[in-house]
């Protein structure tokens, strides 16, 4: 069924005032910044809007990528994604800088851990044979504090 001139201005203001509401950041419930929520607003179909008003369309479409570039961001939710996308790649790269970091402390920490008994694996074996002190060490104290160091240190 054709429509007549006056149904085709009454669908184009239509159309043309639901593209500035979108753009203007005014969203309905459950809608978003595209070419469905538009054919929705202005009360026709979306097979009609891409069909017979695809101009329409594409207006709206140059119109929002027109505002996206120019750093305005006519749907808050658009915008609020573009922002969390930003967190994440942000925190997985802290999070992947962090899992490096604690590798190599990891890593670290064993090879102090191995040099630590490597140490105390000589000092037992030091301790086991004190005649080892007086020839590599001549001046060197006693290696273990006698009881009366310790009573003076503690009291």
């Amino acid at each position: 069924m054709a429509l007549s001139q006056d149904q085709r201005e009454q669908t184009e203001r239509r159309i043309r005032a639901a593209i500035d509401r979108l753009l203007a950041g005014q969203m309905p419930p459950e809608g978003s910044c595209d070419a469905k929520t538009l054919a929705r607003e202005a009360g026709i179909s979306r097979a009609s809007l891409y069909r017979t008003w695809g101009h329409l369309k594409d207006e709206f479409e140059q119109r929002r990528a027109a505002a996206w570039a120019a750093g305005c961001q006519p749907d808050p939710r658009e915008a609020r994604i573009a922002r969390l996308r930003e967190v994440n790649q942000r925190l997985t790269s802290q999070l992947a800088r962090t899992h490096t970091d604690f590798k190599l402390l990891k890593e670290r920490h064993q090879l102090l851990l191995s040099a630590l008994a490597a140490k105390d694996d000589e000092l037992q074996r030091l301790l086991r044979d004190p005649s080892t002190f007086s020839r590599e060490f001549p001046a060197a104290p006693s290696p273990l504090p006698t009881n009366r160091v310790r009573e003076s240190r503690s009291g």
